[in-house]
């Protein structure tokens, strides 16, 4: 991929990635850390533990999302960094830029996508 297009997907990608950081410390009111955010929020339920136990475990899911996709991100900075960015990691060919514009830290093409994911029984397997 050529420099200009991997500088302006980088800058996506930081972008992007400070967007997840910022959601992070906001869900964890400002800087503190998970221990402190649950221990904050348990003070503040009152008597209604099951509601403060959804929004535990809603607030855990969204922190996980967040987690992998900041893994996802410094992923894809790598391959910038190193060169390999935009080329799939299963075959090698060039993927598609409106699908690195679509999910910049895309690593596979469509293709193999499709394959990783019947594989792993994902969202386009076969119902069984």
């Amino acid at each position: 991929m050529s420099t200009p297009i991997s500088d302006t997907f980088g800058d996506q990608l930081r972008q992007m990635r400070s967007d997840v950081l910022a959601q992070l410390r906001a869900q964890r009111g400002g800087r503190i850390g998970r221990a402190e955010a649950a221990a904050e929020a348990r003070d503040n339920v009152g008597d209604d533990w099951a509601q403060a136990d959804a929004e535990r475990d809603l607030s855990i899911a969204l922190e996980e999302r967040e987690s992998a996709e900041l893994v996802a991100i410094d992923a894809a900075l790598k391959r910038i960094a190193d060169g390999s960015y935009g080329l799939c990691v299963d075959c090698g060919v060039s993927i598609a830029t409106a699908r690195l514009h679509a999910n910049p830290t895309a690593q596979r093409c469509v293709a193999c996508q499709d394959k990783a994911e019947h594989a792993q029984g994902g969202v386009n397997a076969p119902k069984m």
